[in-house]
């Protein structure tokens, strides 16, 4: 029996964009199926008799697999492409010779490591929360750190997408009005750091992710990638049970 599977996640095998992406893409009309521009992201494909295309060309399953960490510039797109040409992270990883994409997001505003691969289950693991994934920060926010905000982070602040945020955080030093706060997350909703820096009153001036499911931008220049080793492959795998 040929295989049968969902077109979303057909793409994310190819390479082409996260399973959520190619929500995006159907969505946006940028997808056929043997010519026939898909409306649903639910349609179950045979991938050996049907032709899928993302803007007419056709995309196939990968057959080499690339894991890259970017430190991601500030005031650059998590995106591989912006109608508005505003610079992208495709822009930093020109050099890279298999199509990847992000795993999750940092804001425009935000720096650090940002994994990139073409291993669609890999990425859809690690970008659920279930697999509570680490990602460590370093937030600069306006005035003073206390115990008592620690607190409040660590027990849970509602956000204003209705879910709960909460983390571990720990202040590293304090200089010129300016705090720098470490946080660790194991979920990560859309701009959970600034959410909860917001809701205790305070705000986020600088953000950078220093941590991303064990990878760090050590010796990493910014706007610069690398490839991950087979170590580091290795435990991200074992991290969501591949």
């Amino acid at each position: 029996m040929s295989p049968q599977i969902r077109i979303n996640k057909f793409l994310s095998e190819c390479g082409v964009t996260s399973r959520r992406g190619a929500e995006d893409l159907i969505a946006h009309g940028r997808v056929t199926l043997n010519d026939t521009t898909i409306e649903k992201p639910g349609v179950v494909i045979d991938t050996e008799k049907d032709v899928v295309k993302v803007d007419g060309t056709e995309v196939r399953q990968v057959t080499k697999k690339f894991y890259v960490l970017l430190n991601k510039p500030s005031n650059v797109i998590t995106t591989l492409h912006d109608p508005f040409r505003r610079k992208t992270i495709a822009y930093f990883t020109r050099g890279v010779p298999g199509r990847v994409y992000p795993v999750g997001r940092l804001d425009f505003d935000t720096q650090g490591a940002l994994l990139l691969t073409n291993d669609g289950e890999m990425a859809y693991r690690l970008a659920h929360p279930k697999f509570g994934v680490k990602k460590v920060y370093h937030a600069v926010i306006n005035g003073h750190f206390s115990t008592d905000m620690a607190n409040k982070i660590a027990s849970g602040i509602k956000l204003q997408d209705g879910h709960i945020g909460h983390g571990e955080a720990e202040c590293l030093y304090a200089k010129n009005g300016l705090t720098c706060i470490q946080v660790t997350l194991s979920e990560g909703h859309k701009h959970e750091v600034k959410q909860l820096f917001k809701a205790l009153g305070t705000t986020v001036k600088k953000l950078t992710r220093v941590e991303f499911a064990g990878l760090t931008t050590e010796g990493l220049k910014t706007g610069r990638w690398r490839y991950l080793n087979h170590t580091e492959i290795r435990q991200l795998k074992d991290l969501v049970g591949l």
